[in-house]
């Protein structure tokens, strides 16, 4: 769906959904419309070109300590699986039989990973986490995958330009106004 389009069907669902929460209140005494503050704080989209990024920085050395702390329990030590998700690994093998699909393997565009990280991760306590820590984690997990070196702090520009091995096998969209 173009962004333009899933924009206006948001706000649809949240005319519908603040028409409902009207109608909870009015029939039942409870709940109440959100408020613009509370929805701008769900407006956080990343586009897969890195536009809204937001600011701050964050090395992998930082990722490191932060993912041992927040992700390892879940997704191992290394990045490797356990209770969530492998993260590391698969290159070379999507067109096996059996594909690996990794954020090293799979993923098209490393912004979507801090957009995924920000909004879910960790499991347990999602958006929890410091757009900082959330720079530093996902450098830490690019890292692993060795799409960026042991050195590197990543920011808006720099996750921007992070080229993830198969941005160019999916199906490009057709539409001339979606990027």
């Amino acid at each position: 769906m173009r962004r333009r389009e899933l924009r206006i069907a948001l706000l649809a669902g949240a005319t519908v959904a603040f028409g409902v929460c009207a109608q909870a209140e009015e029939h039942f005494g409870i709940g109440r419309p959100a408020t613009p503050q509370e929805i701008k704080g769900w407006d956080i989209d990343i586009g897969r070109d890195g536009s809204n990024l937001p600011l701050g920085s964050g090395s992998v050395a930082r990722g490191r300590m932060v993912f041992a702390e927040q992700c390892a329990a879940c997704h191992g030590e290394k990045g490797q699986g356990g209770v969530g998700d492998r993260l590391v690994g698969g290159q070379g093998t999507l067109a096996t039989p059996k594909p690996v699909r990794t954020v090293g393997s799979y993923w098209p565009y490393a912004p979507t990973l801090f957009d995924y990280i920000r909004r879910a991760m960790p499991q347990n306590a999602p958006q929890s986490l410091s757009n900082e820590d959330v720079y530093a984690v996902s450098a830490y997990i690019l890292n692993l995958n060795g799409l960026v070196p042991a050195d590197a702090t990543l920011d808006a520009k720099t996750l921007a330009a992070v080229k993830m091995p198969n941005r160019n096998d999916f199906v490009p969209d057709p539409r001339p106004d979606v990027k």
